[in-house]
């Protein structure tokens, strides 16, 4: 994983009496930049001057950041000044539409305001794998925001990878296999660990429960004492629908069981049979994906991922389908605000 670190160049005042006079359109209120040279993931996106405001800005310069993103999967706005969730919520829905609710969920999280959220609530000295939010659902959010209001002391990151590239790695004879077979998700509710089924669907009404699954094409089977199973098959490959560039788009790595600490993995294996593992993924047709495929898939996602250091105000913009994202285990207090956009059905 590569590590990137840029030393912020503080913007320069405006010139007096220019300020109502300036065209927003202008692309000198902004530098625009790689993170590196020859990592583009994210551009990041920097006032040359102080009270540019972003939303504004945003507005007038929308073809251009949608350019970037289609082109390099994430975009970084810094040094804008964004100070509160409410910000955060005014310029998601201005720049991308009304926001939306974090449904068939696979992470705890907390509600902050409307629709925004805090990013996963996970142990802090654990990181998380890469992925592609709700790449296992029917539908899911083509744009992702991220919201930097308290960074962590250390550690803490949002790693990205690329999910062309991703593809790329993988050799074809795998990447032929999950095309004809697609993954299939084993998720089973009610063993006392991770959320439970009313929490996934937000509900507590089981016909509610069934109602969505029909409609999301979820296989599932009510078991004894109030659990629940439930099967998905989704395509591992698909195509980014504005680019029309094949990418590599699952939870297929993240939910297998070999994917966890060794630590967790040995008492999960040693508590249930695999069938009744809190989650799993196989391929599409339920037979086992080979220890050494889920190597190489690890891997592919290890060797793209590009990490930058968090400072308060940034602003990160992702594709959800073009761009993985990951964290890094932190120490100190850490407060990422999430914000989701765009519904998109895989089936369509």
């Amino acid at each position: 994983m590569n590590t990137m670190e840029r030393e912020d160049q503080k913007p320069k005042k405006l010139p007096a009496g220019k300020r109502r006079s300036i065209n927003l359109t202008d692309q000198g209120l902004v530098q625009i930049s790689a993170l590196a040279a020859g990592q583009p993931l994210p551009m990041v996106i920097q006032p040359n001057y102080d009270g540019v405001e972003l939303i504004a800005w945003a507005v007038k310069n929308r073809e251009l950041i949608e350019g970037h993103l289609d082109r390099d999967g994430a975009v970084l706005f810094r040094d804008f000044g964004v100070g509160s969730a409410a910000e955060f919520e005014r310029l998601i829905q201005t720049m991308s539409g009304d926001l939306l609710e974090y449904r068939e969920r696979s992470s705890p999280r907390r509600r902050i305001l409307g629709q925004i959220y805090t990013s996963t609530d996970y142990p802090a000295n654990q990181p998380i794998f890469p992925h592609n939010e709700n790449s296992y659902a029917r539908e899911w959010p083509l744009k992702i925001f991220f919201f930097c209001e308290i960074p962590a002391e250390s550690g803490g990151e949002t790693p990205l990878a690329d999910v062309r590239k991703v593809l790329q790695r993988i050799p074809f004879g795998i990447r032929e296999r999950f095309a004809a077979k697609g993954w299939m998700h084993i998720r089973n509710f009610g063993a006392g660990l991770g959320l439970d089924w009313q929490a996934v669907f937000q509900t507590g009404d089981k016909q509610e429960v069934e109602r969505y699954c029909r409609e999301a094409g979820i296989d599932y089977e009510w078991r004894s004492h109030d659990r629940l199973r439930i099967r998905q098959v989704r395509p591992a490959i698909t195509r980014h629908p504005r680019t029309g560039e094949s990418i590599w788009f699952n939870h297929a790595a993240f939910f297998h069981i070999s994917t966890l600490d060794e630590s967790i993995r040995k008492v999960l294996q040693a508590e249930f049979d695999e069938p009744d593992l809190p989650s799993n993924t196989y391929y599409g047709d339920g037979s086992r994906i080979e220890d050494e495929v889920m190597e190489v898939l690890r891997d592919a996602y290890q060797q793209e991922l590009v990490s930058f250091r968090w400072m308060k105000g940034d602003v990160l913009m992702v594709d959800n389908m073009l761009a993985a994202h990951a964290r890094a285990p932190f120490t100190g207090e850490r407060r990422i605000l999430v914000g989701m956009t765009e519904p998109f059905r895989g089936d369509k």
